[in-house]
């Protein structure tokens, strides 16, 4: 079966992992404001983000079902997608393969999805099934520039959250964690190209647990634990909250 290339590391999915950055992800987001405080959620917080695209798509349940997903299998999973050893597609799908194996810090419930009714599935064993979804809209691609936050901002929930991250694979693979002391806020932008974007910000009040060496604390000169840590939902990625 074909299911194309394995996809380049989504760029921003470190931002999202409560450990170390590496010197390469400090330099090469320097210029983006990945995380803000809450405080900055209000119409007129200009930002300099970039919103990309992505063409994931699940594989029927039964399918993804079949394939192999772990550490001690990547070798199989390798042939099976027929992507060479070594190669930069390889170590997308091992460090995807890494991160749902990597164990939960404190207050974190996980599970690494391979098709839209696992999701479903997860999302309702955690929220109950009165639950909604939200995910990263714009009318265009554009290149990194700066947003203007418009009228419009509201919370949306707090603490009934799921979250889903888009992980680099030949197919759709989600990582998906309810998380303690979170809240999500809906957000219009506008960027200086008339881009107009509606996206999610996700608020981490408790970062106690996170590495005092993760790019948040170096961005915005903070220590765990003190602040809560603002970021925006990029583009493949879902929100689940309870209605």
């Amino acid at each position: 079966m074909d299911v194309g290339k394995a996809r380049r590391m989504q760029p921003l999915l470190f931002i999202y992992w409560p450990y170390d950055a590496s010197v390469t992800q400090l330099h090469d987001y320097q210029n983006l404001d990945l995380f803000f405080f809450e405080k900055d959620l209000h119409n007129g917080t200009k930002l300099n983000m970039q919103f990309t695209k992505t063409g994931a798509t699940f594989l029927p349940r039964e399918v993804a079902n079949s394939i192999p997903f772990s550490s001690n299998k990547v070798e199989n999973i390798l042939n099976y997608f027929s992507i060479k050893q070594g190669s930069a597609e390889s170590e997308n799908l091992k460090q995807a393969i890494g991160y749902c194996e990597t164990p939960t810090i404190e207050g974190e419930e996980k599970s690494c999805v391979t098709s839209l009714e696992s999701m479903v599935d997860f999302t309702t064993s955690k929220l109950g099934n009165n639950v909604e979804a939200v995910s990263t809209e714009a009318n265009k691609e554009s290149d990194k520039q700066q947003y203007i936050i418009a009228k419009g901002v509201k919370k949306l929930s707090e603490n009934k959250i799921v979250v889903c991250h888009l992980l680099s694979y030949p197919y759709a693979v989600f990582y998906c964690h309810k998380l303690r002391a979170t809240k999500v806020y809906y957000l219009p932008m506008e960027g200086i190209d008339g881009t107009k974007v509606k996206t999610a910000a996700i608020c981490h009040n408790d970062t106690s647990q996170w590495s005092p060496k993760h790019l948040a604390f170096h961005v915005l000169k903070v220590q765990p634990g003190t602040v809560p840590v603002c970021h925006f939902l990029q583009h493949g990625h879902v929100i689940w909250f309870s209605k």
